[in-house]
């Protein structure tokens, strides 16, 4: 399977370093989960989707074998996770934080993260939406959830609202 170049690039963006602990909020066939594992950071994929969990597991059984992927079948909202866990998440082309409000999925981003880790929700260039309207939406999520540093990036590759945990 070929890497979308939006997932590419959000993993770029995110830029995952070695022994870092990141959060892929719907990981869908496991692409962004191999290139993240593969620069050496640990990984745990969240996914609703039962369907998804299982080919984000079968793409990257060695991750798993090396202990570098953990994936999880589950709610975010619903996710628990030791408060500053996690260094970093990102998601590509996960509706919740712009189709409704996302202040309890956000909560548990905030609490996961450590202070000064980052979070970046990303989508493709195009998309059935106005960019604004995801932009706008999230962002004012993100701050209202009380994070630090909201940017907007838009990019060939993608779209991205990004912030920074206090």
């Amino acid at each position: 399977m070929s890497v979308p170049e939006r997932v590419a690039w959000a993993v770029d963006l995110l830029d995952p370093r070695p022994g870092e602990r990141i959060l892929e909020i719907g990981p869908g066939p496991g692409v962004a989960a191999d290139l993240v594992c593969r620069r050496g950071a640990r990984l745990l994929a969240v996914d609703r989707s039962a369907v998804a969990a299982e080919r984000t597991l079968r793409r990257n059984e060695a991750h798993v074998a090396a202990g570098l992927l953990e994936v999880r079948t589950a709610e975010l909202a619903d996710l628990d996770l030791p408060p500053g866990e996690v260094d970093g998440a990102f998601s590509v082309n996960v509706n919740v934080f712009w189709t409704r409000s996302p202040a309890r999925e956000l909560a548990v981003l905030r609490g996961a993260l450590r202070p000064g880790g980052r979070l970046h929700v990303c989508f493709g260039p195009a998309g059935p939406q106005p960019p604004d309207r995801i932009t706008t939406a999230v962002s004012g999520a993100l701050r209202a959830a009380g994070f630090d540093d909201v940017a907007v990036r838009s990019e060939p590759a993608g779209l991205a609202i990004s912030a920074v945990r206090p």
